[in-house]
């Protein structure tokens, strides 16, 4: 039997307004939070913010009312209510916003990913605020009243929904243009209201490429000059997660990058990155448009700089330790390294140091032509930065040892993180001396860069994947390093040197990989190019 007090059935609008509340009270937190750092609590703003409040429980009644209808009532209610759930979790936790590019991060996240992001303070949201108050709705009987009847009950409530709104933002007029243009990014914890919208607009958005389809050709004229006899040999290696700021190399006080000093690698500590998340921050970097004109749409329809590089005569090997390559190395040769039938040093998790046992084989095998390899690290990936690294790299303690990064200090996040820097630099540092050892046959090269940075708890928020326009510099401030062999001599060190403080940032990798390894185009654009000024005889121009 059910309850007495769900015996009684309830109007569909009263159930709206009850899971609307719901949603207000118990899922906007951060945005409330948020709100009343921006506007204190004094005696001026006490009436503005009661009437965000109620424009913002409105707002909410209006977007999810218009779906509601019907038999429709119950399941979009409780799916409004679980998914606004999952969204207070990240938000309140990590200071997240489920934008359009984390959704698309989010569908690209594997099995691996996912399941470290689930933590007992996850489930608890899930069941207090989305299964709990569901299994609530479904047993309660609603009153049935005929179309008409519900349909003009529903459109009188959003009316005055609707006039509700007008009213308080006429009354409070320069509190909501300041809310509008002072403080856009309130607007972005705003549950679900913001997340619906970023909903319609990754559905509505191409993902990620699948290399179906006719691909506009970039740089047609690509080629390497038949009197170019030297032959190159460049890694390049795509980091995960890491902080410009978290590298001794650039000044951090902690020894995070002994192996990189020794080997007198040049770091660039200007670096900025596209996005906040691998899945732009990756096909952007490899793209020729950069980050001003960079798309997901036009990425996935367009070839990129491997399928430039490759048809000019360089043999391309993508290897990854990390998701996959976001529809980057679809056209060249591609081998996953999180298995263990392939990767052959694993322990809790695949290493990326694996990723350079097969790689001398790989070279000896391609006795002609010039060769790009490209090592995508798991790197620095969060929350659960301790298994980013073998036992022997816990130099930093306590190192937090959870998953669920609210169970453990900023000190203690910290120090896993930089755990994981120090793993980097010993792969980097293994990755060097697999370049020197091939010195004599090819002109050897190392260029590292991060994809994007991460937060560890400053202003609250951490991970990544903020948008672009209110994420931290935490979040876009990445490391990047370049080191050449000593067979490499066209480069004029000095003058890289002097600068190397200068702003760089994704969109110079295209121009730089293309001088790195002498192929000729009319894309080529000197000035997107590092070593432009830097090299002893001009290099890798346009025809």
């Amino acid at each position: 039997m059910r309850p007495q007090v769900l015996n009684r059935e309830v109007g569909r609008n009263t159930l709206l307004l009850l899971a609307s509340f719901l949603l207000v009270a118990g899922g906007n937190a951060t945005f409330f939070s948020k709100a009343l750092h921006a506007f204190p609590l004094t005696g001026r703003n006490i009436p503005a913010l009661a009437s965000l409040a109620l424009t913002f429980f409105a707002v909410n009644v209006i977007l999810i009312g218009g779906v509601a209808l019907g038999r429709l009532t119950k399941p979009v209610l409780m799916l409004a209510l679980l998914v606004s759930s999952l969204t207070a979790y990240f938000t309140d936790s990590f200071g997240v916003v489920l934008s359009e590019e984390m959704l698309t991060n989010v569908a690209q996240t594997n099995a691996g990913e996912a399941v470290d992001l689930i933590t007992l303070r996850l489930l608890a949201y899930f069941f207090l605020l989305g299964v709990l108050p569901s299994v609530l709705i479904w047993l309660t009987p609603l009153r049935w009243q005929g179309w008409r009847h519900e349909l003009a009950a529903r459109a009188k409530l959003l009316g005055l929904c609707l006039l509700g709104i007008v009213v308080m933002v006429m009354a409070f007029g320069s509190f909501y243009a300041s809310f509008v243009r002072a403080h856009k990014s309130l607007r972005t914890y705003a549950n679900p209201a913001y997340f619906l919208v970023s909903s319609i607009k990754f559905i509505g958005g191409k993902k990620q490429p699948d290399g179906s389809g006719q691909l506009a050709v970039v740089a047609p004229d690509a080629r390497i000059t038949a009197g170019d006899r030297d032959r190159e040999l460049i890694i390049l290696v795509i980091g995960e997660t890491a902080r410009a700021d978290r590298f001794s190399i650039n000044g951090y006080e902690r020894d995070t990058t002994p192996r990189l000093k020794e080997a007198k690698a040049i770091s660039l500590p200007n670096f900025w990155a596209c996005g906040t998340s691998t899945a732009v921050s990756v096909p952007c970097m490899f793209s020729s448009n950069g980050m001003g004109r960079f798309s997901l749409n036009q990425a996935g329809s367009e070839e990129n700089l491997l399928d430039v590089v490759q048809r000019a005569g360089v043999n391309v090997l993508w290897l990854d330790n990390n998701s996959d390559s976001k529809g980057v190395a679809l056209r060249v040769l591609y081998r996953n390294y999180r298995s263990p039938e392939i990767n052959t040093v694993c322990d809790s998790e695949c290493r990326d140091e694996g990723m350079l046992v097969p790689l001398q084989d790989y070279i000896d095998s391609h006795p002609k032509g010039d060769i790009l390899i490209i090592l995508h690290q798991m790197g620095n990936h969060g929350p659960a930065y301790y298994k980013r690294y073998p036992p022997a790299f816990e130099k930093y303690r306590p190192a937090c040892q959870s998953k669920d990064l609210s169970l453990c200090s900023n000190e203690e996040i910290g120090n896993a993180y930089d755990n994981a820097i120090l793993y980097t630099d010993h792969f980097l540092g293994k990755t060097i001396e697999l370049l020197k050892r091939n010195d004599k046959r090819f002109e050897t090269a190392l260029f590292y860069l991060s994809d994007h940075g991460e937060s560890l708890g400053e202003g609250g928020v951490y991970l990544h994947g903020l948008p672009r326009a209110i994420a931290p510099d935490s979040q876009l401030h990445v490391p990047a390093i370049l080191w050449f062999g000593s067979s490499y001599d066209e480069v004029d060190l000095p003058s890289l040197l002097r600068k190397r403080s200068q702003r760089f940032s994704h969109d110079h990798l295209f121009h730089t990989l293309l001088g790195l390894l002498e192929v000729r185009s009319a894309r080529y654009k000197p000035e997107l190019d590092i070593l432009d000024g830097c090299r002893k005889r001009d290099r890798g121009g346009p025809a």
